[in-house]
């Protein structure tokens, strides 16, 4: 696949140790994290996997994703990658409950990723990260660096305190549509520190289960968002559900829809019916991709929600579950493969 068509890849993790953010850090956050580190309030699930692809860590040591000769050679000469949308792991700050501190963070890394990265290659471009706790912080943040002709998303954290849709979140909406950049929203840190609990029923035990129903935050702030009427209020912004997974978004169309005609009355700025909005206003990517022992299925399931016109691939390098594009979606005929693999993106990003 990799030699037959050019790949936009739309998640891909840039890590860098906590001291590489000290020179763009003032006091006193500079001594804090100095003294010690970052502080991101994550999960807590053990997984017997780790986090990491083994390979793509630095022969000279650092975290794997932290080299970007690396990253070139494993990633974008080794899957004929054209661009790399480098989204970092810095929106889960936003599970922190200083909202100036998770804004500063935010600030120092944006900084980082202009200065260190995006000069390095032609095909890096930048998810530019700000903080959920603050939205009016986040908005002066999106303003600031929104403009640089390499930053073509805001990523936002899946892990928040209430329902991405709430007005409160909306200066956030506001601030992407104004400089032309969609939101993507990530998961990571779900029921740490200032987040909610992580699924629907409360806390899991164990990693897989929290894993797994990560779709679950992914299915609650899209219901938000439609319902709140984000995409009437904002009309050209455009969303990315980045690593939710993607075969929950049928049922979840057609019970929204089906709710909608008896319940319209109780969000009467909706002009449309709500899988409509979905369909114009937003994107899924490709991995975690679920695989059915029958390949057929998941090509039955793509058919029902238009997806060669709202997947974006993404192969979530450098982490465990990393997904090749040479390897996934071998069944879907060329046209959908370009679309997804390419065009979408493409057109998404103005690439």
């Amino acid at each position: 696949m990799a030699e037959d068509y050019k790949v936009i890849d739309v998640d891909v993790h840039n890590e860098q140790n906590d001291v590489d953010l000290l020179p763009y850090l003032a006091e006193p956050w500079r001594s804090r994290v100095a003294a010690t580190g970052i502080g991101y309030a994550g999960s807590g699930y053990y997984s017997p996997v780790g986090v990491m692809k083994k390979d793509a860590i630095p022969t000279g040591g650092g975290k794997a994703g932290s080299d970007p000769d690396l990253m070139i050679k494993q990633l974008v000469e080794g899957y004929n990658v054209e661009y790399c949308v480098l989204t970092g792991v810095v929106y889960n700050i936003s599970t922190t409950h200083d909202p100036d501190y998770a804004a500063v963070i935010c600030s120092a890394y944006n900084d980082y990723l202009i200065a260190e990265w995006l000069g390095k290659h032609k095909a890096f471009k930048g998810a530019m990260a700000v903080a959920t706790q603050d939205p009016y912080l986040a908005a002066r943040e999106i303003d600031r660096i929104g403009g640089h002709p390499d930053i073509v998303e805001v990523m936002i954290s899946s892990a928040a305190r209430a329902p991405l849709g709430q007005r409160l979140y909306h200066p956030i909406y506001e601030a992407a549509e104004r400089n032309g950049l969609p939101i993507a929203i990530h998961p990571g840190a779900e029921g740490g520190g200032s987040s909610t609990a992580p699924t629907a029923a409360g806390y899991p035990s164990r990693y897989i289960e929290w894993h797994t129903c990560l779709s679950q935050m992914f299915m609650a702030h899209l219901v938000s968002m439609v319902c709140e009427g984000v995409f009437e209020k904002f009309p050209r912004l455009k969303v990315v559900l980045t690593e939710g997974g993607i075969a929950w978004l049928p049922h979840l169309m057609w019970r929204l829809d089906k709710n909608y005609k008896a319940l319209r009355s109780t969000v009467p700025w909706l002009k449309k019916m709500p899988s409509q909005y979905i369909r114009e206003h937003c994107y899924l990517t490709t991995q975690p991709i679920e695989e059915p022992d029958n390949p057929q299925h998941l090509i039955d399931l793509f058919n029902m929600i238009d997806a060669e016109n709202m997947i974006l691939y993404s192969s979530d390098y450098p982490h465990w579950d990393f997904d090749s594009p040479s390897m996934i979606l071998r069944r879907l005929k060329p046209e959908a493969k370009r679309k997804i693999f390419y065009e979408n993106a493409k057109g998404l990003y103005h690439l």
